[in-house]
């Protein structure tokens, strides 16, 4: 961006500015929305700070730091964000056409219906007429940008320049993504469920694990493509020509009559996407290794013991489930919701404990307030970004 068509602010300025930004917002005399379209603010601290519906339009915030900032519906057409501090940042529904965030930071940011189309900014030259202003990278670019995490659902990026960006554990979900440029992207993990991404170019892209229900695929090649794991529209599953609704039932017949009736089940590998109700039922030792329980609402459920080694709790609301004494090994509990869960010890009588084992488990952005982790062994897994406010480690074993 020409650096001719910037203005340089003052700290005092800009504090008057941010000032009367937010006497407008409770409604106090004298408010006003902030502007501060073309203005200068590289490498500017502004954490955590409130610009929802400003007008940044052409400003230049490149390597800001804007963690936690708020940008809701705000304009920030054509504006420089390149190595931006984003993380946690709220943009939703904000004008971000033309903007350049190559190499920003998105990290768990929220994008919920944000434009990200391509789009140039023309302003009138004394010398020349009208001219483009121009970022010293294509606008509309989101090339090398992290966005793990972020929520990206029904958001407009058709058209966008995305090579090796990184969205892995993204929601797009809805988001039109046509004819985008996602060379070497990391999409693993992301939910793509009903996004558009038509004649979208996936050339080298990773997209193990990614979710990809009614997904437009039409013009994608995805040859080129890490398609791994993908999943797609759950189908019913039966084991021994039994519908897994009525196994589990024989399993939890045998939990409740403690072996009187029914028998203990193997179900491994099994999909649980369509089984009818998964709240608070009675599933002690179940042995589901490999299952996938992707997004079921699982509140209450008592797995003590179970075997869930590599299964896929992925955005599951496990809220105050039992899991204590199972094995979760491996297990992809991303975006889980564990809030009061019990990962303690089972009690097997005789001095005898069971631990729970999450060694290599994926718990990034999972929610642990309030959880009971004692004795709970926890080798090599991945806790980036959890919410574990009032959680218990007590003698954790890392």
């Amino acid at each position: 961006m020409s650096a001719a068509t910037l203005q340089m602010l003052d700290k005092t300025s800009l504090h008057n500015i941010l000032n009367l930004h937010a006497w407008f917002k409770m409604g106090k005399a004298g408010g006003r929305l902030a502007n501060l379209s073309y203005i200068d603010l590289t490498d500017m601290k502004l954490e955590g700070v409130d610009l929802a519906d400003a007008n940044l339009t052409g400003a230049r915030l490149y390597g800001a730091s804007l963690r936690d900032a708020i940008f809701t519906r705000a304009n920030l057409f054509g504006c420089d964000l390149r190595n931006a501090d984003l993380r946690f940042a709220h943009l939703d529904r904000a004008d971000l056409r033309g903007a350049c965030l190559r190499g920003a930071n998105l990290t768990a940011a929220s994008l919920i219906g944000a434009d990200l189309r391509e789009g140039q900014i023309a302003f009138k030259d004394e010398a020349r007429g009208l001219r483009l202003m121009k970022h010293e990278r294509r606008p509309g670019e989101l090339d090398y940008a992290i966005l793990s995490g972020a929520d990206l659902s029904g958001a407009r990026l058709n058209g966008t320049q995305a090579v090796a960006t990184d969205f892995h554990n993204a929601n797009l979900a809805g988001a039109i993504m046509s004819q985008a440029k996602l060379r070497n992207a990391n999409l693993n993990g992301a939910i793509l469920s009903g996004a558009d991404m038509s004649s979208a170019d996936v050339t080298g892209a990773t997209m193990r694990g990614a979710i990809m229900v009614e997904t437009k695929l039409s013009g994608v090649d995805l040859r080129s493509a890490d398609t791994t794991g993908v999943l797609r529209v759950p189908v019913s599953v039966f084991i021994d020509d039994q519908p897994l609704d009525e196994v589990l039932a024989i399993h939890e017949t045998w939990v409740k009559t403690s072996g009187a009736s029914g028998s203990r089940q193997t179900v491994a590998g099994a999909d649980f996407r369509l089984v009818r109700e998964m709240r608070r039922r009675h599933l002690t030792t179940l042995d589901a290794e490999g299952a996938c329980f992707y997004g079921l609402d699982m509140e209450g459920i008592q797995l003590q013991g179970a075997n869930l080694i590599h299964a896929d709790f992925r955005r599951c609301n496990l809220k105050g489930a039992d899991l204590r004494g199972a094995r979760l090994i491996g297990a992809q509990l991303t975006h889980a919701c564990l809030e009061g869960a019990k990962l303690g010890p089972l009690d097997l009588g005789g001095d005898r404990l069971m631990r729970s084992d999450l060694s290599r488990a994926v718990l990034t952005f999972a929610d642990l307030r309030g959880a009971d982790l004692t004795r709970a062994r926890m080798l090599e897994a991945d806790t980036d970004h959890v919410m574990d406010k009032g959680a218990n480690y007590s003698l954790v074993e890392r």
